[in-house]
């Protein structure tokens, strides 16, 4: 078998080309970017979606036609995606679905560390969850396995930490020969109306259930170690910290984590005098356990925060609660780049003194210094939403300072249902709309979208997103396009005009990005035949 030197991301990807996966498509998110970049660079089928759910869905069409998809997501992209997970498990699917979510604990490119292992439970979703790179594609084969085998989406939850590191992976030898997709129809078990969907939530008890009792959660357990005074049950990353801190203690590392192995737990915890659960996030283990009446200890509540290493599962371990080092400073500060287009964006709004309603994007950094120039940061196309509740609750005068700032990506992404909301239910004073468009999601690593005209390769796509035309379909005839660049002062006298009058306009700022064009035109020239 051929062995590479892998991050986790790469080798999701190889084991989605080894494992036949028809389709990968998901939406960039770090930590999980990698994964498809990955696929599509190994000659695999990979896209990108507009938004995590739209990719998700896809994903389940691919599934209903009995082929093999991967859909990939950081994990507040799940959220996005979560409306049609919960009805996925309930139709079930009739080949592997794998739906591979990057957590983020410590927070190192997100807005909040929620544990995507509660998702799998509420939802009904197995989880498995590897903790380096052989395990990451294991378990993306096993969970294509499970998946086609039980008829119900597999999570794989992935960290920061195993997303990025590299580890030698023994891979396959020959890659599996792909279903022949076909469709057979089930309206039963396809159309979830409530007569439909009720029969649905009991099937998917019953597929947990012979999930549970099957021989796979014992075969995805490691017990390692003799010591019978210290038992440490553990899962993903953390199992490594623990070994790390704890070299003799008994280790039960679990591979799946929904269905949990409780029986397997209870067992262990007999065999030890004293057994504690090291995890990283919520305490999701533990509380399962101590339900279950499994006599273990958890981690002190300042552990949830943050990632763990050695040193803090030794902490842990020991009942150590004083005062942690403080961590070195990570230097400077992250800023926009010398030359980005943002930047005179940023400068009008801070002159003008705008409430700025901002977004996820390269351009949060907004409410850095020198500018502090944005105001609210809650999640993916919050914005728009935002800025017109403020519009609606403050006095007319204060209301008129409010604007709301919304990259390209993003506003493919989930913006557009607030331009509706914005065009339905207009504030007596109006509103400011400005779209940044820079020509390329930025703050993942300059991927395309919907509205850059390209796909994932950098090829072109069959269409191109026209934000300007969207906004007059619905409505709104106050639409103007600038390039804050070139036309500093156009920019600055359209902002003052627009926030002074009582109509809805939208402002597309209209400038690529400098990083995006260099990349574009390099793969460009690569792709121009050499000269003979």
């Amino acid at each position: 078998m051929p062995q590479q030197l892998l991050t986790g991301n790469e080798a999701v990807a190889q084991a989605a080309l080894d494992g036949a996966v028809s389709l990968g498509t998901g939406y960039p998110g770090t930590p999980s970017t990698e994964i498809l970049e990955r696929l599509g660079a190994l000659g695999g089928r990979a896209q990108w979606a507009p938004n995590e759910k739209v990719a998700l869905e896809v994903g389940l069409g691919v599934a209903f036609g009995k082929a093999r998809a991967l859909v990939t997501m950081k994990h507040v992209g799940l959220n996005v995606a979560a409306d049609p997970l919960f009805s996925a498990t309930y139709t079930g699917v009739d080949e592997g679905l794998v739906i591979a979510v990057a957590d983020d604990p410590g927070m190192h490119s997100s807005q909040n560390e929620q544990d995507t292992r509660r998702y799998a439970e509420a939802a009904g979703a197995p989880m498995l969850e590897p903790g380096d790179a052989q395990e990451a594609y294991d378990y993306t084969l096993q969970g294509l396995a499970i998946s086609a085998r039980f008829q119900l989406p597999v999570i794989l939850r992935m960290t920061t930490r195993v997303c990025h590191s590299k580890g030698p992976v023994q891979t396959r030898s020959e890659r599996a020969q792909a279903p022949a997709p076909r469709y057979e129809r089930d309206i039963p078990g396809r159309v979830m109306i409530p007569g439909n969907a009720r029969p649905a939530h009991v099937r998917l008890r019953e597929r947990l259930h012979n999930l549970a009792r099957s021989e796979l959660p014992e075969a995805l357990l490691t017990d390692t170690g003799e010591d019978r005074q210290l038992g440490i049950i553990a899962d993903g990353v953390a199992a490594a910290h623990a070994r790390e801190a704890a070299p003799q203690a008994r280790l039960l590392k679990l591979g799946l984590t929904h269905p949990l192995p409780i029986e397997a737990m209870r067992a262990f915890t007999q065999q030890v005098e004293r057994c504690v659960v090291i995890e990283e996030g919520d305490p999701y283990l533990y509380t399962a356990a101590r339900a279950a009446g499994i006599p273990v200890a958890g981690k002190p509540e300042r552990f949830r925060f943050g990632e763990l290493n050695a040193e803090r599962v030794r902490r842990i371990l020991d009942g150590d609660e004083s005062p942690e080092p403080e961590p070195e400073a990570a230097g400077k500060p992250p800023q926009l780049c010398s030359d980005c287009s943002h930047r005179p964006v940023f400068q009008v709004l801070s002159r003008l003194g705008c409430i700025v309603a901002g977004d996820i994007g390269c351009y949060t950094l907004g409410v850095m210094p020198p500018f502090e120039a944005m105001d609210t940061c809650v999640c993916m196309g919050a914005s728009v939403g935002v800025g017109l509740g403020l519009r609606h609750a403050l006095p007319a005068e204060e209301a008129r300072r409010v604007v709301s700032v919304i990259g390209d990506s993003t506003f493919v992404h989930t913006g557009l249902p607030g331009l509706a909301e914005m065009a339905y239910n207009p504030p007596e004073t109006g509103h400011v709309l400005l779209i940044l468009d820079n020509d390329t999601t930025a703050m993942t690593g300059l991927q395309e979208h919907p509205g850059t005209g390209r796909r994932l390769d950098h090829h072109p796509a069959a269409s191109k997103l026209n934000y300007e035309a969207i906004a007059l379909a619905l409505g709104i005839t106050d639409v103007h396009t600038v390039d804050p660049v070139d036309h500093k002062d156009d920019f600055e006298r359209l902002m003052h005009d627009a926030l002074a009058d009582d109509r809805l306009t939208v402002i597309v700022a209209r400038r690529p990005c400098s990083l995006a064009s260099r990349r574009l035109a390099a793969f460009r020239a690569e792709q121009e035949p050499s000269e003979p």
